[in-house]
């Protein structure tokens, strides 16, 4: 009797560390997999908890474009996607599974500044190439030789929004309502506070800072104290869940101002979460399926439609797919997989064909590329307007 016992709580215990494991996905032809004929790229990103639906849409392009580009240097690619569940702790796990475990060539991630920021340190220590998608934080890459990013960061994202407030929207007074316990919502604020405030001259052109802690629901302490300072606009960076939530209720206290924020909004749950209360709403993002501006972009978007049916590509989904172009492009320069090697033609990438756009790194592995303004209209994510980097 005790015998069987053991083996019971013996296989509940091994069940458990399987379940308790990072959830593994692996995209490639299965005779291939785990050989010297195959790259391994690494995937992290958020498919479940508050960011999945932007890791989603990110997994989208990265999956269509490894079908599009499924070999290099006569080697099969085999994408490895970890689920880092939105969670700064989770993030660091699926990273070292991915180096550790999987032994992947490079990695491509993630969805959330602070989700790539909590992987930093194990991909610098491992040198493994890795290419960011969305994270705009500027702490991403700054001191890690090893990572670099597709999009635009947010000392130019604020920038931008800061310029539509000040010279389309004519604001004087200004608003901020911030995700405090993200760090790109508290970043993205900063540089919106700075470059509103230098632009308009006013040191107290800022009337108020509130905050908020991803998962909130109720904003109605945050937004009556809006409401008394009477400002032009509302600048309110966040995840696409709590900023929609928080515009609804908005428009419910009878605030009528133009609310703008960032490119995290530009997911299907924004718009379904906020409904007609979104209507209006206007954010940085770096992509508009309206403006193809390569090739490689047109290529996108008709493969996408192919491939996702009914739905409409959105900028996470270009992101992801450059993302995978841009490590494919340096593995064949590099004509190796070796991860020093990698890393050094990915920093000699120059004018990159992207489906975002053409893609050069700075001194910080940082894109330098333009940004998308677009609104809300008629239920759908509408361009408005391209603004170039300064030179």
């Amino acid at each position: 009797m005790k015998k069987k016992i053991a083996i019971i709580i013996s296989a509940v215990l091994t069940a458990g560390v399987v379940l308790s494991g990072c959830q593994v996905e692996k995209v490639s032809d299965s005779s291939a997999s785990s050989n010297s004929d195959t790259i391994k790229i690494g995937v992290f990103e958020p498919l479940t908890g508050a960011n999945a639906g932007g890791g989603e849409l990110e997994v989208e392009g990265i999956k269509l474009a490894n079908k599009l580009y499924p070999e290099v240097n006569g080697k099969k690619i085999e994408l490895v996607v970890v689920d880092n569940k939105s969670d700064k702790v989770e993030a660091s796990n699926a990273a070292s599974r991915l180096v550790e475990k999987e032994k992947v060539t490079a990695i491509i991630g993630s969805y959330g500044s602070s989700l790539s920021m909590a992987a930093g340190d194990i991909i610098k220590n491992a040198k493994i190439p890795t290419v960011a998608t969305s994270a705009t934080n500027p702490l991403v890459t700054k001191g890690n030789d090893y990572y670099f990013r597709v999009c635009f960061i947010d000392p130019f994202q604020g920038t931008v929004m800061a310029n539509y407030a000040y010279s389309k929207l004519n604001a004087k007074k200004v608003a901020i309502v911030q995700e405090v316990s993200n760090d790109y919502a508290v970043g993205l604020a900063k540089y919106f506070n700075d470059s509103f405030t230098k632009l308009s001259g006013d040191s107290k052109a800022i009337v108020s800072t509130s905050n908020y802690n991803t998962g909130d629901q109720d904003f109605s302490a945050q937004l009556t104290n809006i409401k008394s300072q009477n400002p032009d606009v509302i600048f309110a960076p966040g995840n696409f869940t709590e900023s929609a939530l928080l515009i609804k209720q908005a428009r419910d206290l009878g605030i009528k101002v133009p609310i703008i924020g960032g490119d995290t909004w530009e997911t299907p749950d924004f718009l379904k979460i906020g409904g007609q209360a979104v209507e209006g709403a206007v954010f940085s993002t770096a992509f508009a399926t309206e403006k193809p501006v390569t090739k490689e972009s047109e290529k996108f978007l008709e493969e996408y439609k192919k491939e996702y049916s009914g739905k409409d590509a959105s900028a996470m989904s270009a992101l992801g797919y450059d993302s995978y172009l841009i490590l494919v492009d340096a593995l064949k320069r590099s004509g190796s997989n070796d991860s020093v090697k990698l890393r050094d033609e990915l920093a000699k990438t120059k004018d990159f064909q992207g489906a975002t756009g053409v893609i050069n790194f700075d001194e910080d592995r940082n894109a330098i590329k333009a940004a998308i303004i677009k609104t809300v209209k008629a239920g759908k994510f509408t361009y408005l307007d391209t603004v170039e980097p300064t030179k």
